[in-house]
């Protein structure tokens, strides 16, 4: 008589690293991905070579602060832009796993469901911010150069200057990431992004109407703290002795206000996200 083998099921438990590469082949796979990178890229190079070959040569008597404040101006031009079009990849690479129901998959692999959502953050987060800053960076050679040839000598390694071009690539990841959380939130490509561009867009513009209309200070301090306002303060030059009105987000301030409203809604979504079905 023989024995008859019974085969017992294999737990076999996902690490972050394998969760990481699996979302790194997914992120890479999606089309929309290479677009949008693409267009950051173009955006970013193209901006600051356009600029620095427009912008004039200075005067002999120009200030270095002027100089430093105009070279990170030229650098950092194409930041509104970029801004939108990684909000827009934020949003889709979890919602376009929400629309084509490949999600159901992804959270049988990981049924907690927290680990494969940060590892899907961690890749947002990493490749936006590698991309973003090499772009950058190739802008601030050719923009150097286009700048040296008028006479214009800016000192790129004054802090003033180089943490401001930096903060871009921050806060282009940082965008990034609020979006993914909206989009993870609301499950839907149109809603997320819908919403991410009224923040970004038309939620500024309403509140500042409204304070300058009504000529009331506290209307415009509650808009210096949404995401675009207070991530502003990453890539801005503080120029000496500039002085301003009402509540003052410096560099750090700004980070700090931005970090919170990301770690806020990436919690709120990662908590949702763990009870609602899909």
């Amino acid at each position: 008589m023989t024995a008859t083998a019974t085969a017992l099921p294999v737990t076999v438990r996902l690490g972050f690293g394998r969760l990481i590469r699996s979302e790194w082949i997914k992120l890479r796979s999606i089309r929309s991905t290479w677009w949008c990178y693409a267009i950051l890229v173009a955006v970013t190079v193209g901006m600051a070579a356009l600029l620095g070959g427009a912008v004039g040569a200075p005067g002999s008597d120009v200030p270095q602060d002027a100089l430093n404040g105009s070279f990170v101006s030229i650098n950092t031009a194409s930041v509104s832009l970029t801004a939108l079009v990684v909000g827009v990849l934020g949003v889709l690479i979890i919602t376009g796993e929400y629309g084509t129901g490949q999600v159901r998959s992804t959270f049988t692999a990981d049924p907690g469901r927290t680990g494969v959502i940060l590892a899907k953050a961690t890749v947002l987060a990493v490749t936006t911010f590698v991309v973003s800053i090499v772009s950058t960076w190739i802008g601030v050679l050719l923009s150097t150069a286009l700048q040296s040839a008028k006479g214009a000598d800016v000192a790129i390694g004054d802090p003033s200057v180089f943490l401001p071009i930096l903060g871009s690539s921050v806060y282009v990841t940082l965008l990034a990431l609020l979006a993914y959380g909206i989009g993870l939130l609301l499950r839907s490509s149109a809603g997320g992004i819908a919403v991410t561009v009224g923040i970004l867009l038309v939620l500024p513009i309403v509140l500042s109407g409204i304070g300058n209309l009504m000529r009331q200070q506290w209307v415009l301090d509650i808009a210096k703290f949404l995401p675009d306002q207070a991530g502003m303060q990453l890539y801005t030059y503080s120029y000496t002795g500039a002085q301003q009105d009402g509540v003052v987000l410096n560099g750090w301030g700004g980070f700090a206000v931005l970090v919170a409203e990301v770690v806020v809604i990436g919690a709120l979504a990662l908590s949702v996200a763990r009870r609602r079905d899909v």
